[in-house]
C-alpha cells in the first residue's frame, strides 16, 4: 500500500497527509465525545430504573460502545520516543495528530454511508467510527520536529526529546 508521511518545521505537524488540528479544534472533540458518551451513560441510567451506584460502570460501558479501542506501544531512545498505533481501516484524511511538549493526542473520525435499492425499496444506511487516545509522554520532546507515517493500518509518530540544557553553577563571593 502507499505511505503516508508527515513532518513538521512548527508546532504542528506540517504536510496535509496526517492532519494536526488547533487546540481549539480538539477542544470541541473532546467535547463532543465527552456529550455523546454521557448521553449514552445516561440512556444506561434510565434503562436499568434509575437505580443509583452504578455510574461508573454506565460510563465505562458507554465508552466501550462509542470509542474504538486503541492498542499502542511506546518505544523511548536516547533520542526519540516512538509510537506506534494500530488504526485499521482508518485514512491519513481520517486521523489527527496532536504533540504537546509532554502529551500526544490521537483522534480519528470515520464514517461510511451505504445506499441499496431492493425491489422498489431503498436502504440506507451510514455508520461512523470515532478513535481518541491521549497520552502522557515520558519526557519532553521537540514539538517542532515531529513525523507522522501512515503505513497499512499502523500509525507510527516520532518526535525528538528535547535536550536538556546544561546547567552551571556559580559560585557566590563575598564582597
Amino acid at each position: 500500500m502507499a505511505e503516508k508521511s508527515a513532518a513538521a518545521a512548527q508546532p504542528a505537524l506540517s504536510r496535509p497527509s496526517i492532519k494536526t488540528g488547533k487546540m481549539e479544534n480538539l477542544l470541541e472533540r473532546i467535547n463532543r465525545i465527552h456529550g455523546a458518551i454521557a448521553r449514552r451513560a445516561y440512556e444506561l441510567f434510565e434503562r436499568e430504573g434509575r437505580a443509583e451506584g452504578n455510574d461508573v460502570r454506565h460510563w465505562l460501558e458507554a465508552e466501550k460502545e462509542l470509542l474504538l479501542p486503541v492498542n499502542l506501544t511506546v518505544e523511548e531512545t536516547e533520542s526519540d520516543i516512538i509510537v506506534q498505533v494500530e488504526v485499521p481501516g482508518f485514512t491519513a484524511d481520517d486521523l489527527e495528530v496532536n504533540v504537546e511538549p509532554r502529551c500526544l493526542t490521537i483522534t480519528g473520525l470515520r464514517q461510511s454511508k451505504t445506499d441499496r435499492k431492493n425491489a422498489g425499496t431503498m436502504e440506507s444506511e451510514e455508520s461512523s467510527e470515532d478513535l481518541f487516545r491521549s497520552m502522557e509522554l515520558p519526557s519532553e520532546v521537540n514539538t517542532a520536529k515531529i513525523s507522522a507515517t501512515l503505513t497499512d493500518g499502523m500509525l507510527k509518530v516520532q518526535m525528538p526529546k528535547l535536550v536538556a540544557r546544561k546547567t552551571t553553577r556559580v559560585e557566590q563571593q563575598a564582597a
